[in-house]
């Protein structure tokens, strides 16, 4: 049902235009003047208004201009009893669809009302269709050979329309983000903005601070007001990487936006409402966190509404060579190289790889290798992968005359490139603190 706004400062002809189109099966609301016109024009529910040129103290014309400012996307049809050439134009040019003078005939309004809507719906119909084919040309450039990503592509084109929150697992570097930029670019938030941020990187004031934004003055080095980053996504989506990462009371300050919708900044008093999808992602059990008391289960329940699982590159190897090519691609484009190639040995290398920096640590290994050999193709012994060592993955070297330290030190030099440098994932992964892993980087020049 189409809801419309009726602003007029003569209250007969109010009521007489509100009766006359409820019983069209339209929902009405009113107004008498430009504030109230404007409350109901700011909450986003109006399809189109229809209003007076001439108010009480006002004009409509700061209606139709104060859509314009807003950024409003609703229709209008003025109406006045002091119809002129002039007056009309001067409406058209800030966005009226038609223009009416009174007395008002009953069968004309009702048919100008309805061409107004019909196009509304054909446009936002022609827009639905064109964010699903551009949604399909993003889900088409993510590489996905195998069964497994192709599964979760196809669950990424079925919820092209549904606005719901996504949790997204998997280890560090498998294109959580990817998949997080698909979900966004097939949806109808499409034309907002994608604002991402890793929740593991920033210290927990920090992030407070760059999620819900600050006043001045709020603490050391808040020199000016900012707006955090679900203001900024506001209308988007916002990306929380690493969301196992955050402190119980950022938990809390994150469930209350979920469920309320609105914001307060660090230091201030007033609430900001905002309309964002949130689309989150972990390498963590979070679910074994509940189990631990270290995650809230009411915010994994409202967070976790669609999981979807990226498995190990090691568990899809057929998307390895399909991904290696991709990033040779891109090359291409970005240094105007088209002879830039990989051997059949090189693929071979690395398909035998097990990549345990997964996605991430391919695009790494293929963009060093170019750049330190000269020959646009790669051979298998240029394709420089600095290896942890583990299992299979040991380079056929003098590893037996290393000392223990010089071994320590290589495998946590390699763990931690395979994470992308990020110390918190490396950490993990060698199963010591973060303040361990320092200690050792320091020791180890």
């Amino acid at each position: 049902m189409s809801k419309l706004l009726i602003v007029d400062d003569e209250f007969s002809i109010r009521k007489t235009l509100s009766l006359l189109l409820k019983t069209e099966g339209f929902d009405i609301v009113e107004a008498e003047d430009v504030r109230q016109a404007q409350q109901y024009l700011k909450d986003g529910s109006i399809d189109l208004m229809i209003t007076d040129l001439r108010l009480a103290e006002a004009s409509g014309m700061e209606l139709l201009d104060y859509i314009i400012q807003s950024g409003l996307f609703i229709d209008s049809i003025v109406m006045t009893a002091y119809g002129t050439i002039e007056t009309a134009v001067d409406a058209m040019r800030l966005g009226a669809y038609d223009y009416l003078t009174k007395p008002i005939i009953p069968e004309e309004l009702l048919i100008r009302v309805n061409n107004v809507l019909e196009r509304k719906a054909l446009q936002e119909q022609v827009k639905r269709l064109s964010h699903e084919l551009e949604g399909r040309e993003h889900l088409k450039s993510v590489v996905a050979a195998s069964e497994a990503m192709r599964q979760v592509l196809d669950v990424v084109n079925r919820i092209h329309n549904r606005d719901i929150p996504v949790l997204i697992s998997g280890e560090t570097g498998v294109g959580k983000e990817v998949i997080a930029q698909a979900i966004h670019a097939s949806s109808m938030r499409s034309e907002k903005p994608f604002v991402a941020i890793n929740c593991c990187t920033l210290p927990e004031e920090l992030l407070d601070s760059e999620l819900f934004g600050h006043v001045k003055g709020s603490y050391t080095g808040a020199t000016e007001t900012r707006e955090g980053l679900f203001q900024q996504a506001s209308g988007g989506t916002l990306f929380l990487d690493e969301i196992g990462d955050i402190s119980p009371r950022l938990q809390a300050k994150l469930l209350r936006v979920l469920q309320e919708g609105e914001v307060r900044p660090v230091g201030g008093n007033d609430v900001h409402g905002v309309d964002v999808r949130v689309i989150t992602a972990t390498n963590r059990n979070l679910e074994q966190m509940v189990a631990d008391g270290e995650f809230r289960s009411d915010l994994l329940f409202r967070l976790n509404v669609l999981p979807i699982y990226i498995p190990p590159l090691r568990e899809r190897k057929e998307d390895i060579i399909p991904l290696a090519w991709h990033f040779v691609q891109q090359l291409r484009e970005r240094l105007g190289r088209d002879d830039l190639g990989l051997s059949s040995a090189a693929q071979m290398k690395l398909q035998r790889y097990d990549w345990p920096g997964n996605v991430r640590q391919i695009a790494n290994i293929i963009e060093r290798s170019f750049a330190l050999n000269n020959g646009p193709v790669l051979d298998a012994d240029e394709i420089i992968i600095s290896t942890p060592l583990q299992g299979n993955n040991i380079e056929e070297t003098d590893q037996l005359e290393l000392t223990l330290e010089e071994v320590e030190a290589r495998h946590i030099r390699a763990v931690l490139e395979a994470k992308d440098n990020n110390q918190v994932a490396a950490a993990q992964s060698l199963g010591i603190s973060r303040s361990t892993l320092r200690r050792k980087l320091n020791l180890s020049g």
